[in-house]
């Protein structure tokens, strides 16, 4: 039995005493400035991000000047094509013309990590220091199936595609990237009701901001991405969307700030800098009041270049589903912050199921020492000692977010991974 269980009473002991000093030291200084804050050993550092609005967090930061507020100067914010090339720039680190880090899928921590997707299985250490986002991605479907029925029940498609496969012809699902979050998604969803996405049909992957124009085209049947893409799907009138990833799993974790270990380890307080930025664009960017205003620049030219209306809807939980369905779901808008920076906070418990369901596919050996992978790449720490120095109240931190729940009834205990491997009769894991 693979285990995860937190020493929370420790754990909230350190985080206690880091808030206390924090703020000792903001009581000590005039209009509450943090007293000992390092300056940073570099102007800053060169982050990739997809267009994706979950990078938001990544752009917020320099538009609205957070970076410079804690002193980095030198932040580069640069586009990557695909999440293939985000693998091969950060192999490079800027040092060679690539990327120290940035706005990456929360699983390619561990796959970069291992090694198992890197060129000949070369480890890159990598660390998870704070989360992104959660939920507001989105599986969608060509709109040749919008009268079969298929939506958060993919069952369906079971039928169809067996025909399909009886008749020898293909049935292309795409997702973003092998072991990513949208594989995950697609892939329980499959599995889910009863489709073995190994067997029954043909995944693929497809770039983020490729994914609409491949299905216009006929190059897949099904697609799972983040946002906009689901939604512009819709707006063209190309596809529908069959379930919201928040249905899958309410309050999901997502994108991570990702960032080569080496580099951490060498500027620690440039880390904390981004840190205490990247925290404060994510409370800009919960902020109700501000998602219009997110949505115009992030549609803007050099960041995604896509119309606001593709943007602004779904992050509200304003969702356009294209099958004659409208919803408006706030408890499926897309979190940045969470109550007191809970979804900001990479919880350990979280890396499991992603570690575990990388098992479950086969893209991790079954044999791997979870807590041991996650104790050499989560960074929760870090954060601890970010938050605190902003002023935040970090008492409720620990390792474990709980016991989550699938929207087919099953759970997953932190604590007790065998178990729910064991709960699913379909994976590819030996």
């Amino acid at each position: 039995m693979t285990r995860f269980a937190p020493n929370r009473r420790s754990f909230l002991k350190s985080a206690a005493s880091v808030a206390a000093t924090a703020a000792a030291a903001r009581l000590a200084l005039p209009g509450g400035a943090w007293a000992s804050t390092p300056t940073p050993e570099v102007a800053g550092a060169t982050l990739g991000y997809i267009a994706l609005t979950d990078s938001a967090p990544l752009i917020i930061a320099l538009e609205k000047g957070f970076y410079e507020k804690h002193g980095l100067t030198g932040m580069k914010i640069e586009k990557q094509a695909s999440w293939g090339a985000t693998r091969d720039n950060m192999a490079l680190g800027s040092a060679g013309g690539g990327i120290d880090g940035g706005h990456i899928l929360r699983p390619k921590v561990h796959l970069y990590s291992t090694g198992s997707v890197m060129q000949n299985n070369q480890p890159l250490p990598m660390y998870n220091l704070l989360s992104l986002n959660e939920q507001c991605q989105g599986i969608s479907v060509t709109q040749a199936y919008a009268d079969s029925g298929v939506g958060l029940d993919a069952g369906p498609l079971k039928e169809i595609w067996a025909a399909r496969r009886a008749a020898e012809q293909e049935i292309p699902v795409a997702m973003t990237f092998p072991g990513g979050t949208h594989d995950l998604w697609m892939r329980y969803w499959l599995a889910a009701a009863g489709i073995d996405p190994t067997k029954d049909c043909d995944l693929i992957v497809v770039p983020p901001p490729q994914m609409v124009a491949n299905m216009k085209v006929g190059n897949m049947e099904a697609f799972c991405v983040g946002e906009p893409w689901n939604e512009q799907l819709v707006n063209q009138a190309i596809g529908f969307t069959a379930c919201t990833t928040g249905e899958l799993w309410l309050n999901h974790p997502e994108k991570v700030l990702g960032m080569r270990a080496d580099w951490v380890d060498a500027n620690p307080n440039a880390t904390r800098a981004i840190l205490m930025a990247m925290m404060e664009a994510q409370m800009w960017c919960e902020d109700d009041a501000n998602k219009d205003e997110m949505a115009q620049i992030l549609s803007r030219r050099q960041w995604y270049n896509v119309p606001v209306a593709d943007i602004a809807a779904r992050i509200k939980g304003e969702i356009n589903y294209g099958n004659g369905r409208q919803e408006n779901r706030t408890d499926l808008a897309m979190r940045f912050w969470g109550e007191n920076g809970s979804t900001s906070f990479p919880w350990k418990s979280l890396d499991s199921w992603f570690i575990t369901e990388n098992k479950r596919w086969g893209y991790l050996p079954g044999d791997l020492d979870t807590a041991a992978l996650i104790d050499r790449t989560n960074r929760s720490d870090l954060w601890i000692e970010a938050a605190a120095a902003l002023g935040l109240d970090v008492s409720d931190k620990g390792d474990s977010r709980g016991i989550e729940t699938f929207f087919d009834g099953v759970s997953f205990d932190p604590a007790d991974t065998e178990a729910y491997l064991a709960a699913h009769s379909i994976k590819a894991m030996a």
